[in-house]
Order: C-alpha cells, then sequence, then structure tokens
C-alpha cells in the first residue's frame, strides 16, 4: 500500500496544477542544437504541472542563473519527460547519427536536478541514460515526490537529497541510496525544518500556500537554491 502522504501529494498537486499543463516542445529550448562536445548540459525538471518558463519557481532561477555562467542550461516541466530525453539524446549526438556512441557517452557531462515529481524525473532520467552507458555527473532532489526515486543507479558519480518532512503537508523523499556505493557517492540527505512565517510565502499562490504548506514553503527558500546550484557549479568544475 502506497504510503498516505504519497497519495496525497499526488490527488494534491494534480488538483492544484493541471489547469497550468502546457506542452513543451524542442523549439521552445535556448540551448544551440550543436552543443560542443564535452560540454556540461544541465537539465532541471519542474515540479507539479509547473510551466517550464515560470519565472517564479525555483528550478527556473537556478537554470538562468547557470545560463549566465554560460552552462547550457534547460528547466523542463516533468510532464515533458519525452522532451528532455530528446533534448539530451541530441545535445550527446555530436555526429548526427541518431545513436550515442561510446566515445559520445564518454564525452558526456550531464548533470540532472528537479524538485517534487521533477526530483523523481531526474532519477528516470538518470537510468533512461544508463541504458545508452551515458555518466551522470550530479543529480540533486529536492523534496522529491516519488515511487522510485529512492535508488540512484550506477552511472550518477555523485547525487544529493534536500528535504522536508513536516506534518500535514507534501513530505519529500528522505533517505536516498545507491544502488552500487563503489560507483556512486551519497552526498547526503539534508533537512529542511519550517516553523510558521519562516519564509517569505508572497510569491505563492494561496492554493500553494495552503495544500503545500511546508513542501511550497521549501520550494520558495532561497537557502536551497543556493545551495543546489553551489553544488551543481562544483561538479561541472571538476
Amino acid at each position: 500500500m502506497l504510503p498516505i502522504h504519497r497519495i496525497f501529494a499526488t490527488v494534491a498537486w494534480v488538483a492544484v496544477s493541471l489547469s497550468l499543463m502546457s506542452a513543451q516542445s524542442l523549439s521552445e529550448l535556448s540551448s544551440p542544437k550543436d552543443i560542443p562536445s564535452g560540454s556540461v548540459v544541465v537539465v532541471g525538471f519542474l515540479g507539479g504541472y509547473d510551466r517550464w518558463n515560470d519565472p517564479h519557481r525555483g528550478v527556473r532561477k537556478v537554470v538562468l542563473r547557470l545560463r549566465s555562467r554560460g552552462m547550457f542550461a534547460e528547466a523542463i516541466g516533468n510532464h515533458s519527460y519525452r522532451t528532455a530525453l530528446d533534448f539530451l539524446h541530441r545535445a550527446l549526438d555530436t555526429n548526427h547519427d541518431s545513436r550515442i556512441d561510446s566515445k559520445e557517452a564518454s564525452a558526456a557531462r550531464v548533470i540532472l536536478f528537479g524538485q517534487s515529481w521533477g526530483g523523481a524525473a531526474a532519477i528516470k532520467m538518470a537510468r533512461s541514460l544508463e541504458q545508452d552507458r551515458v555518466p551522470v555527473l550530479l543529480t540533486v532532489q529536492v523534496d522529491s515526490v516519488g515511487l522510485h526515486d529512492a535508488v540512484i543507479p550506477a552511472n550518477v558519480h555523485a547525487a544529493l537529497n534536500l528535504f522536508q518532512h513536516e506534518s500535514f503537508t507534501i513530505r519529500g523523499r528522505r533517505v536516498i541510496r545507491a544502488a552500487d556505493p563503489s560507483s556512486t557517492q551519497i552526498l547526503g540527505n539534508f533537512q529542511f525544518r519550517y516553523p510558521p512565517g519562516s519564509i517569505d510565502e508572497s510569491d505563492a499562490s494561496w492554493k500553494r500556500r495552503v495544500i503545500g504548506r511546508s513542501h511550497t514553503m521549501m520550494e520558495l527558500d532561497p537557502r536551497v537554491w543556493d545551495d543546489v546550484e553551489q553544488h551543481i557549479v562544483v561538479a561541472a568544475t571538476k
């Protein structure tokens, strides 16, 4: 039987966010079709049915800051998973033969992160890339909500999990672990706590504040996204 908070998370975010759903295509991405081999490519997955270009969402803010650093970074809705996969295949297939060969895979420098359902989408994407033998430098999950987001595949070099576990809210994944500890370093499972009034929620709709509660507060916490950005920058420079 599914944990009650997982059931609540699914029902609540569908009810709140379904009206925001919009399709996202490759043509809406900012990265060029031909990304130089060996470049760092970052995909951030938004939670719920958040629009990929919503300037208020933490994932989108981080992506824009990474672009200002010269990285190829895209914010993609978790419901546009196929678009994200096509983008990464296009970015890594530098000889345009419609497959990722061993040379292209070894040159790949991919970083994946996401919030809520987007955290689970990041791990799902890492598994998809594992099938192509593509390594992933880093995955970061922010209050990840999913059924299969606890075990990090062996193609991921390092993984970080940030979460809150307050009462009467949508709770993030508490613990992640490596499928192969010799291949993946778990950087930590770090819990954030949110007493009432500890976060400025003026940037959130009343639906997010009432239904999301601490899940929403974490998404609005600038400390979280500063931490995410810093880990991505460090991984990208290794």
